[in-house]
This record gives structure tokens, sequence and C-alpha cells, in this order.
């Protein structure tokens, strides 16, 4: 196996190895840009960005890292910003998003006192590309067949939507589970150790999974999407999207509960939000970002001929207006992790959020 970070053609190495490391560099270029991309972003980052391997994935005669980044305070104290993208291979817009807003976190580093000052009071965690086999591939599931958002050992409590919400019978037919209650899948694993790691024991922590998916519009999900029931923390979920709608009243994000369009098994975020929230007094708020894809669909209807183009903005123009539209979201999400107590409801407040929550979300489901 070859890591793409050993794909430097040395005087020493043999012509044929040459060759192929050559043939190697050009189907990553043409398959996985958005890797070559981040590495080189990455080979430029200040040196108080904390770059690291979280996990490395084989395929094709190749192995891929899983790249961690780590920006802002050191203390176990400060509040976590999760940022991650690209669980799913064919949805490239949502690691370039999480790309986009790395850059120019990394950039402003260098020179702007206020974010340097900001960095100081929250911690970020970013995996940009947790699933680099399947985009290589062009292929929703990892290199095993498995859909990582399937992955994780819950089910769904009254049945899951056909097919949608996740099967057993064949890793050749889309949304495959594979075998959770054994092992998640490696990719999952990297993300639990993170979880794990970064996560427990913090006062506030607010995650951001970065999708593109069938929609008209950009939606902010939140769990649960293996039952119809509210989260415990939902009085919190209302008191941030509250907070963003003040501060941003044009926005065109709509918030709602994944449970809302179908119920799934094996949802990663359910899963580690019921394994946080269950053994911790802190928050921990998992946030899917689902970027309507049907609106770039509508637009250009030949890319119904393309499977990526299903998910991905083809048009340039189009993807540089999606790479800078969530940018104010994601810094959004960093003031309001940094200033936590200055919002998330106290003893007071938490019983009438959560009534109006259950009316706005779940007043069908009473």
């Amino acid at each position: 196996m070859t890591e793409l970070r050993d794909l430097t053609p040395h005087a020493a190495i043999p012509a044929e190895q040459a060759g192929r490391d050559a043939r190697q560099r050009r189907q990553l270029r043409a398959n996985l840009p958005e890797l070559v991309t981040l590495e080189r972003l990455l080979a430029e980052a200040p040196e108080s960005a904390t770059v690291s391997v979280a996990e490395r994935v084989s395929t094709d005669g190749l192995t891929l890292p899983v790249y961690q980044v780590t920006l802002g305070a050191a203390e176990p104290s400060a509040p976590l910003v999760l940022l991650v993208g690209g669980v799913h291979g064919l949805e490239r817009i949502g690691t370039q998003v999480v790309t986009a807003w790395l850059s120019m976190v990394l950039h402003r580093m260098r020179w702007d006192r206020a974010l340097q000052h900001l960095l100081g009071q929250v911690r970020v965690v970013v995996l940009p590309l947790l699933n680099p086999g399947g985009m290589y591939r062009n292929q929703r599931s990892n290199p095993n067949g498995v859909d990582l958002m399937r992955n994780a050992p819950i089910r769904a409590q009254s049945g899951s939507t056909f097919m949608l919400g996740g099967q057993r019978w064949s890793r050749h037919l889309p949304w495959y589970i594979g075998t959770p209650e054994q092992a998640m899948e490696p990719e999952n694993q990297a993300l639990a150790r993170v979880i794990e790691e970064e996560v427990i024991g913090r006062p506030f922590s607010v995650a951001l999974d970065c999708h593109s998916g069938f929609g008209w519009r950009d939606q902010i999900w939140f769990p649960y999407a293996y039952r119809r029931r509210p989260m415990r923390r939902i009085a919190s979920v209302l008191a941030l999207k509250l907070l963003w709608e003040q501060a941003y009243p044009n926005h065109e994000y709509r918030f709602e509960p994944q449970s809302t369009h179908y119920l799934t098994h094996g949802d990663l975020w359910d899963h580690f939000y019921k394994r946080i929230n269950r053994g911790t007094q802190g928050a921990f708020l998992p946030l899917t970002l689902e970027m309507g894809s049907w609106r770039w669909v509508r637009k250009r209807p030949g890319q119904l001929l393309r499977l990526d183009g299903l998910f991905n903005p083809l048009v340039p123009h189009r993807t540089r207006r999606a790479l800078r539209s969530h940018l104010n979201w994601i810094d959004f999400l960093l003031h309001a992790a940094a200033s936590h107590d200055q919002w998330l409801p106290g003893q007071d407040q938490e019983p009438l959020l959560r009534q109006a929550a259950l009316q706005l979300w779940y007043r069908d489901n009473a």
C-alpha cells in the first residue's frame, strides 16, 4: 500500500516504482482532489494548529489518511466545536465547506487578534474528510460497502423507512448497515475516539456534520433519527435556533429533528448523543447541515446523468456560493460555544423552552 504523503518521487527509487507513484498521484488528483487540497492547506498551517492522523483507510492500493486538525484552547474545561465532513463519499461539498472554513481560520490566525482571542476561549476539532476511501471511489459508502451514517449500534424504535433507513441484505446495495454489534467501521471508530477524548467532561460541546441531500433548502437536523420522541436537551436546541435567528434574521435554514423526514437504524449522532448525555453534566448538541441539492439539479437537469451531480453543485459559481454561504453559520457556532453560559437555558427557562419546542416540532406526534 502507498500512503498519500509517500507519493513524492525520489532519485533513489527504481524507474518502475517512480512510474507507479506518478500514476497514483494522477489518480489522486483526478479522484480525490479534496484530499490533495487539504494536505496543501495543512502543510502551511501555523504552528498553533495541531495536525494528526485519526485513522488510515486502505483502498485500491492506497492508504488514505483521515486527518484531524485541532485549534484553540487546551483546557479540558473549554467548550468545544467539532466539525465533520465527507461522511458520505458522494457528498464532496460537505468536505469542501469544512475545508473552506478551515482555510479561512488558519489564514486569519496569523493576524486576526480578535480570532486569536476567541480561540483562546474555545477548542475546535476538525475532521474534514472522514471517508476518504469512499470519496476516492465516488461512492456513498466506505470501501467496505458500509454506509457510515447507518453503522452505529442503535435500532429504530418504530420501524425504519424501507431501504433508506438502513438494510442488512447486501453491501452491494445502498444504505448497508454492516455489523455494528461486533464493531463499527474504522472511520466511525476514529470519530468515536475523538468524541471520547474531546467531548466527555466539557461543559458544552456542539458538533456540525456537513452533508448534502435531496431538498429545496438547507436544513439543520438534530437527533433523533431512530425515534420520533424529542431529545432530552431539546430546549437547548430551540435556544440555539432563536439565538441564530436574532443574529441572522435573513437566514434560509430550516431547523428540524431528522425524524420529521424518516427514521433510520444506526444513526451515528443518535448513538453519540445518547452515550455522551447519559454520563455527563455538560451539554452536547450534535447537528447536521443538510444542503439541499434539488436546487442545483433544478438549475442544471443534466446533473441527473451523473451520480455525483445528485449531491453536489457541479457549476463553479454555484460551488463557490455554497462554500461561502455557510461560513456565517460555522462562525456563529464558534461564538455560541465560547459564550454558552450566556444563552443555555437554566432551570427556570428550561420548562418553557421545552414546551415551545414540543409545540414547534412534535405537535403531530403527541
